[in-house]
């Protein structure tokens, strides 16, 4: 309940602040899926979230759960600390069990906001791949076209799960979520080619 609430009081001035639309709710499934962002920005999670009524877990650095009360609120909406530089192992297995509950587990595949605008998509990190194979489950790719500035209009794209049902039952050695993680970033970016606007498309040409 006191999440509803708190989605409610906070839509309205967060649109008028950070404004965003998105698109292709049809895509997400009832039943469990990683829901995985490109990551531009830190208000990326709470437009997504507010957009959304259904309560993911969300990985979320462990920096931002120093403030108490912030820790809170971030843990009520579903914020799950993690420890970026080191294997979390038990941030893992609160993702996996999330999973086998039927939840939305809400991941950005980069691990870092892509900080200059003018890169397309950082380097995807295994950990996404891993946890979707291991626990068979379809990933989501939501793709967020710029960086949230104030006043500033951002589109969400949500695109059709998809399952990477070829590496189910094999060792998932380095070379095997390598080659994981390539066809992941592959279908971000097609889902980015989908919705390219048409200036866009003939920069991209020459």
């Amino acid at each position: 309940m006191f999440y509803q609430i708190c989605k409610i009081l906070l839509w309205i001035p967060l649109q008028i602040l950070h404004p965003s639309i998105i698109f292709g709710r049809k895509n997400m499934p009832k039943g469990k899926a990683i829901v995985a962002l490109n990551h531009r920005s830190n208000w990326d999670y709470v437009m997504f979230g507010l957009s959304t009524w259904r309560k993911n877990v969300v990985m979320a650095k462990k920096e931002l759960f120093k403030n108490k009360p912030f820790a809170a609120i971030l843990k009520n909406f579903g914020g799950v600390p993690i420890d970026r530089d080191k294997n979390d192992i038990n941030a893992i297995k609160i993702c996996m069990k999330a999973l086998k509950e039927n939840k939305h587990l809400v991941i950005f595949p980069e691990g870092t906001r892509l900080k200059d605008e003018s890169q397309i998509m950082g380097e995807i990190k295994s950990g996404l791949a891993m946890i979707a194979i291991k626990t068979k489950t379809p990933i989501v790719p939501v793709w967020i076209n710029k960086k949230a500035r104030l006043f500033r209009l951002v589109k969400l794209y949500i695109g059709k799960p998809f399952e990477l049902d070829q590496f189910y039952d094999k060792k998932l050695d380095e070379e095997t979520l390598e080659e994981a993680s390539k066809i992941v970033r592959e279908k971000f970016l097609e889902l980015r080619a989908q919705h390219l606007t048409k200036k866009q498309k003939k920069e991209a040409k020459n």
